[in-house]
């Protein structure tokens, strides 16, 4: 709980940190403002039943200044699961070290799943060896693909959740997604608990 709150201190105070357009589109989202019904609804990365903090949102202070991506805070080992279903374009497992220094970035383990529109799902900071799929395999929704684990830039043991698509340029774009809860389908928010249901 103190790293939460730790945590807290630094995240929360992030609001303003970004002039992205999404950033400001994403609160809108999160408050109910603009209605999405026609975004892919996404499984939580995690066993049935399951609950974890998310402990960075979208465009955080700390990692996610400029990022649409999300934390979930979760011991090493912990089992992560396809949150939408894909191709496997990606699999980085051979990292075996990680802390707060930027270089140890190149080696944080991942794994990139394409996705039927063409928008990506990447998991970062899984543990050495710790996929269980290959590139170029197919994968379902709630699918077992690999281990959370803290290898790459980064403070504490978690998975790090991040979609992505690219524009008619090829340039690459981040999209806010929803996911299914136990209390019914939103945008997630940082310092919450969100259970998988099942």
């Amino acid at each position: 709980m103190r790293i939460l709150v730790w945590l807290s201190l630094i995240v929360l105070p992030g609001c303003a940190v970004s002039n992205n357009p999404l950033r400001h589109e994403i609160k809108l989202l999160r408050k109910g403002i603009i209605k999405d019904d026609t975004s892919y609804v996404y499984s939580l990365p995690y066993e049935n039943g399951k609950s974890y903090w998310l402990v960075q949102g979208y465009f955080s202070h700390y990692t996610h200044k400029e990022r649409a991506a999300l934390d979930f805070k979760m011991k090493r080992g912990t089992k992560i699961y396809a949150a939408r279903g894909g191709v496997v374009v990606r699999v980085k497992e051979d990292g075996d070290r990680g802390g707060l220094n930027k270089k140890y970035r190149p080696y944080g383990n991942n794994i990139v799943i394409r996705h039927a529109d063409s928008s990506r799902a990447g998991y970062w900071h899984l543990q050495k060896d710790g996929a269980v799929v290959n590139a170029g395999d197919t994968v379902q929704q709630g699918q077992l693909i690999g281990y959370s684990g803290k290898t790459g830039y980064t403070l504490f043991p978690h998975l790090h959740f991040l979609v992505w698509t690219f524009d008619e340029n090829g340039k690459w774009k981040q999209l806010p997604t929803r996911f299914q809860t136990s209390k019914g389908v939103k945008y997630l928010r940082s310092i919450r608990r969100y259970k998988k249901p099942g």
